[in-house]
């Protein structure tokens, strides 16, 4: 029970849902390449903020596995998370939209010589017992950056301000124009302060990651 409890919670903190006729369709790259005009000029601008519903800066994509993308654009199309900006990009586009755009994300930026530590900085002990109480690593791994299943995300080397955010969308739940809905993640969330969150978010962005930002002009 406890690992399964454990493999809940991660897995839907950040939104993750199968999606049976998606997960059928087999995303191309360089189709996918073709497919960004909307995403590049925010996803591919190093430090860019968004400012609704706060100003944080806008979630690293590239090198994030295909099938987390395709989930979280899913759930942005469906209204399972909101935020008008990215709702009105989804809903244009189709699942072989999704899933080409998907793959050519998580392919760009690979190095293939990179080699990534599993095990993360120790944190302080505070900080740990955040981390052992909201099950984090069951399923995204011990350095948070390899997943146990392809569709739950990277997070080490996340934006921190992001994942912040998420966190507080899972707490709050559906709002009008804002917030995540789920209903274990939103019981998981609130077992911990703003504060809390807060620390837990800066800890896992601050480990090293595969995940980044790949600078792209709008003009292509």
């Amino acid at each position: 029970m406890k690992f399964l409890t454990s493999i809940s919670i991660a897995s839907l903190l950040f939104g993750i849902t199968t999606f049976a006729s998606a997960d059928q369709i087999q995303g191309n790259p360089q189709n996918g390449e073709q497919k960004i005009s909307m995403c590049i000029g925010c996803h591919g601008i190093a430090g860019y903020q968004a400012s609704f519903p706060q100003v944080y800066k806008v979630p690293k994509i590239a090198g994030q596995g295909a099938a987390y993308i395709a989930s979280a654009l899913n759930a942005y199309k469906k209204g399972d998370r909101r935020h008008p900006t990215m709702h009105g990009i989804a809903v244009s586009m189709t699942d072989q939209d999704i899933a080409d755009v998907s793959a050519y994300y998580s392919t760009l930026g690979k190095d293939a010589n990179f080699t990534l530590s599993d095990t993360p900085s120790v944190p302080d002990a505070d900080v740990g017992a955040l981390i052992q109480k909201g099950a984090c690593t069951s399923c995204h791994g011990s350095n948070f950056s390899k997943p146990i299943d392809p569709s739950y995300p990277k997070l080490a080397g996340q934006n921190w301000d992001y994942l912040f955010v998420a966190l507080k969308s899972y707490k709050s739940g559906l709002q009008a124009s804002w917030g995540r809905n789920n209903g274990i993640m939103g019981g998981v969330a609130k077992q911990f302060s703003n504060d809390e969150l807060k620390l837990i978010a800066k800890y896992i962005g601050s480990q090293d990651g595969e995940i980044k930002t790949v600078p792209q002009s709008k003009f292509r």
